[in-house]
């Protein structure tokens, strides 16, 4: 069920945030139904993903707050930049996913956006739980002492 883009995919957007906010559980990869001018946005590379969230309406996983910008060339068919989009996953995945977000009281948060080797746009989700203050100062330590353990390895070998 988690599968990451491999190395042929294009990257579209990706919430550099999410790995410091949430402790991310699991990834789901999941399709994204859009109109002809978004993914000729997309291909421009411009999207921004970090406000965006996905949850359940009308029985399916929707995400909100994902910002496709127009596309220039698009004159009266295009689209309106912030409109809920649905995700498509299998039913199972669906109702797995749903039963996590109400018992658990966890978050589906978008971790990339990406084109897929056939050129089909994909979307990363991550199933995670949001971190408390003092988790993110933790976060902060731990990575700085990584880079400086780096640092002094890189330095101890010269």
């Amino acid at each position: 069920m988690t599968e990451k883009p491999k190395n042929s995919s294009k990257l579209i957007a990706e919430n550099r945030k999410a790995r410091y906010e949430y402790f991310i559980q699991e990834d789901v990869e999941a399709g994204i139904v859009l109109t002809g001018t978004e993914v000729k946005s997309l291909r421009t590379g411009r999207a921004t993903i970090g406000d965006a969230h996905a949850a359940e309406m009308q029985g399916a996983l929707w995400i909100f707050n994902l910002n496709i910008p127009e596309y220039k060339a698009g004159n009266r068919f295009n689209h309106e930049p912030k409109r809920p989009r649905k995700l498509l996953l299998h039913q199972k995945q669906i109702n797995k996913l749903l039963g996590q977000i109400k018992i658990k009281g966890l978050t589906l948060i978008p971790l990339k956006m990406y084109f897929n080797e056939r050129g089909i746009a994909k979307i990363l989700l991550g199933l995670g739980k949001g971190k408390k203050e003092y988790e993110k100062r933790e976060t902060i330590k731990k990575r700085d002492w990584q880079r400086e353990q780096r640092e002094l390895l890189k330095n101890g070998k010269n």
